[in-house]
């Protein structure tokens, strides 16, 4: 069996592959490994670009682990290989929401926190940032629960899978609630001038800048009191299946085969920029849909280095002349205390870079790269970047503690790979 991610960029064979259907299956294979010298890795839905997932080992499928364990007030235990769009579901049916999350929905809740998926939220960080506890199977088979207070717990939220296998996550959650979101176009310069504006008027802001443009689409999402006035079917689907999938695939497609007509197809995507905005249930507006296969690098900076960052950006891509058709998103987040969050002990600023993925630009990636790492800058684990432990070390304080809790808790790397040998040593 060859396992390939969702991009289509990583691929491995693992020796086996299993399907856990419950907490001891999963003790099982990793006792299983130990004896017989193989490596195990949970897999979760293949939305990293990286190849954080990949095993030549026992690779375990958690499609038979999910569902929500058990609910009590603001808490909720749901089993980790759920995806994150059956949990929004199930929170709703009942009148349950997460705080905050990122857009895409397929990944599984084990498999997001672990590479430390986020939104944008000015004070509501992501997933990891939520957990109040979890479940995981360590390297010498025994079930540990890490919570508050532990080092465990703050190691293990975005853990890389490095510590042990993630069976179950408990999540803070609170009463289902309303967003109020707006999108409107903006200029590029306009935003880098009043960032700490819109950053502290907005509980959520998230902003895509076009290329070869001075054109911005930004959403902002704030909690609204209702009624709710949700966008009809038709314009749902005009705007986010027509529109921002068929259109723009099409764009991609026109600008592969064309690309000196990719800045004339940006002017147009701009120009066709509106200003819209609809109440809504919080997932259906935090999320949205991804047709249009892309790879993509993702760095957080400093807050207060955003604006440099995206300045160096805009310049890097006037003067190097390439044609880039994705848009560059712009996110932000408080504060985490997670040792390995990219936004740990700093207010972060999310800068993500895509490429259309028949077209590959590794140019591109290392030239903003480069800017990233300039500014102290953490790449996102699940997302394409070239730092080493050395790298890595030097920008997340509690590197060595990480380090030093995984030569404890598997000094055989039962749970390693390629992957986490470069990144973490």
């Amino acid at each position: 069996m060859v396992f390939t991610n969702w991009a289509k960029n990583q691929s491995g064979s693992p020796a086996e592959v299993r399907a856990p259907a419950s907490v001891a299956d999963v003790v099982r294979a990793v006792h299983d490994a130990a004896a017989s010298g193989r490596r195990v890795r949970m897999v979760g839905t293949g939305h990293s670009f990286t190849g954080v997932a990949l095993t030549d080992g026992i690779m375990l499928r958690p499609d038979a682990l999910t569902g929500i364990r058990s609910q009590a007030d603001d808490r909720v235990t749901v089993l980790a290989g759920t995806p994150l769009r059956a949990l929004n579901e199930l929170l709703g049916e009942h009148g349950l929401a997460l705080a905050n999350m990122g857009d895409i929905t397929e990944q599984t809740v084990a498999g997001a926190i672990q590479t430390g998926t986020h939104g944008t939220g000015r004070d509501s960080g992501g997933l990891a940032d939520q957990v109040a506890e979890l479940e995981l199977v360590l390297a010498d088979g025994s079930v540990a629960t890490a919570s508050p207070g532990d080092d465990l717990f703050d190691a293990a939220r975005v853990g890389l899978g490095a510590l042990g296998v993630v069976t179950a996550v408990t999540f803070r959650v609170e009463p289902a609630f309303l967003l109020h979101n707006r999108r409107r176009k903006m200029a590029l310069g306009e935003i880098l001038d009043s960032l700490d504006e819109l950053t502290s008027a907005n509980e959520h802001l998230d902003f895509f800048w076009l290329p070869h443009t001075d054109a911005c689409l930004v959403k902002t999402n704030n909690r609204h009191p209702g009624p709710a006035s949700p966008p009809s079917a038709v314009k749902r689907w005009l705007e986010n299946v027509f529109l921002e999938n068929t259109v723009f695939g099409a764009a991609c497609a026109t600008g592969a085969r064309f690309p000196g007509l990719i800045p004339r197809i940006n002017v147009a995507s701009a120009a066709a920029l509106g200003d819209s905005e609809s109440v809504d249930t919080s997932y259906k507006i935090f999320t949205a849909r991804r047709d249009v296969r892309f790879l993509e690098m993702e760095y957080a900076v400093p807050r207060e280095r955003l604006a440099q960052a995206l300045r160096e950006t805009r310049d890097l891509i006037d003067r190097m002349g390439w044609m880039i058709t994705f848009p560059v998103e712009v996110r932000v987040t408080p504060p985490s205390d997670a040792w390995l969050s990219t936004a740990y002990g700093r207010a972060s600023a999310y800068i993500a870079c895509h490429i259309y993925r028949p077209t590959p630009n590794p140019a591109y990636f290392e030239g903003v790269e480069e800017i990233m790492v300039r500014l102290d800058g953490r790449p996102h684990w699940g997302k394409l970047h070239t730092r080493d432990a050395a790298y890595l070390a030097k920008v997340y304080p509690r590197f060595a503690d990480f380090a030093a809790l995984r030569d404890r808790l598997d000094p055989r790397r039962l749970f390693t790979n390629d992957y986490l040998n470069l990144v973490l040593g």
